[in-house]
């Protein structure tokens, strides 16, 4: 307000001065009142522009002194605002703080819980897995224990060998511990009923053996990769082999008591296929008429026996069955004579039958007829026929 003031004052006295410059001369004027009153414009109007200076400079103080306070104050209120609205911020983050880690611990709890239980479903499983193998190494370590001692594998690959000829064979087919040589001690563990001429029977004898340590020893020579320990071990198997297939055709076979072969039974298809390999099967069945059979080709041998024996049954009992059709084919003769007397018999009985159904009972009909069928009331000849006919009755 005291800057518009001043302001109007300096207008006022600029006004007045163009006013006085305006009048005209004959207002009795001289040329140094001119210059007084302009003197006294100016020293005026330096006046005015100090007292103008003074009060714009002081209101500007004021401003700026006002504004400061209110700048101040904003300052304040801000500060107060922004620590208000920081607290706030803190207050909330750390609620969000512990609202997440409330979350994360729990998840982190639920996610170790279901690892853990998972790692100690996985345990237990693994403690039962080293739990079933240790019992199979036990089990491993007890099945060296039986395959070290020769009578005990000889036991094992008897036991397989039976199991296959009860599957197939009937039980009257073969026997066990049979001696096959009249005289001898000498038993083989199984043997087949084979027939002979005549009404007799002989001997088919079956015998299993189990060389596995020499099996045993070629399969690690082929694991380590060395010729010379392979074809060591293929040689002491072919021995083996050999010596098992001289004692069955020295002990076993005695024709014509039994067959003039024999079968030595290896039970394991492995320890069958090297054997093979090695040509020793020939060799057997070469020198001492010996033939070698796994568990698969046992089978297929008994096999063809069984269809051996049905063959040989099929020719003994072939006589018994022409006779059977002779005595069949005498009897139908018989039965056709029959027959036909029994064709001719009842032939006639339906012809009387026919004879007797039919006219009887076209009389009878006849009959019914005439008294059904009545003549009028006016006739004369109808009550003779109706008295007739009551006679009759």
């Amino acid at each position: 307000m005291e800057i518009i003031t001043l302001i109007l004052a300096a207008l006022a006295c600029v006004f007045s001065l163009l006013a006085l410059l305006r009048k005209p001369p004959e207002s009795g004027l001289s040329g140094e009142d001119l210059e007084k009153v302009r003197q006294d414009l100016l020293a005026e109007i330096r006046q005015t522009r100090q007292e103008l200076s003074g009060r714009v400079l002081t209101g500007m103080q004021a401003s700026a002194s006002q504004t400061e306070q209110k700048l101040e104050s904003i300052r304040n209120t801000m500060e107060v605002r922004l620590n208000a609205m920081q607290a706030s911020n803190d207050r909330r983050l750390n609620e969000m703080r512990q609202t997440v880690d409330e979350k994360l611990q729990q998840t982190l709890e639920d996610r170790l819980q279901k690892s853990f239980g998972l790692v100690s479903r996985q345990l237990e499983l693994v403690y039962k897995g080293l739990g079933e193998m240790r019992n199979l190494a036990a089990g491993v370590g007890d099945l060296k224990k039986v395959l070290s001692n020769v009578k005990t594998r000889g036991i094992l690959g008897e036991i397989q060998l039976g199991a296959i000829l009860e599957q197939i064979l009937a039980p009257e087919q073969y026997a066990e511990n049979v001696a096959t040589a009249p005289g001898s001690s000498d038993r083989v563990e199984f043997a087949l009923r084979l027939p002979g001429d005549g009404e007799g029977e002989i001997w088919l004898p079956i015998d299993a053996k189990f060389p596995v340590d020499a099996y045993s020893a070629l399969m690690d020579a082929y694991d380590t990769g060395d010729r010379a320990a392979v074809e060591a071990a293929a040689k002491e198997l072919d021995k083996r082999v050999r010596s098992f297939g001289k004692d069955i055709h020295d002990k076993y076979i005695a024709p014509p008591y039994t067959t003039d072969f024999g079968v030595m039974f290896l039970p394991i298809e492995g320890l069958y296929a090297e054997v093979v390999r090695l040509g020793t099967a020939e060799r057997l069945q070469r020198d001492y008429k010996v033939v070698i059979a796994g568990p698969t080709t046992m089978a297929a041998l008994l096999n063809s026996l069984q269809m051996g024996f049905h063959t040989l049954a099929i020719q003994k009992r072939s006589s018994e069955v022409w006779k059977v059709l002779g005595s069949v084919k005498a009897e139908f003769e018989t039965f056709g004579q029959a027959l036909a007397q029994a064709q001719n018999r009842i032939n006639q009985a339906s012809r009387e039958l026919e004879n007797l159904v039919g006219v009887r009972t076209r009389q009878i009909q006849r009959k019914l007829r005439q008294v059904t069928e009545l003549p009028a009331a006016n006739t004369p000849e109808a009550e003779p026929e109706v008295l007739l006919g009551e006679n009759e009755s």
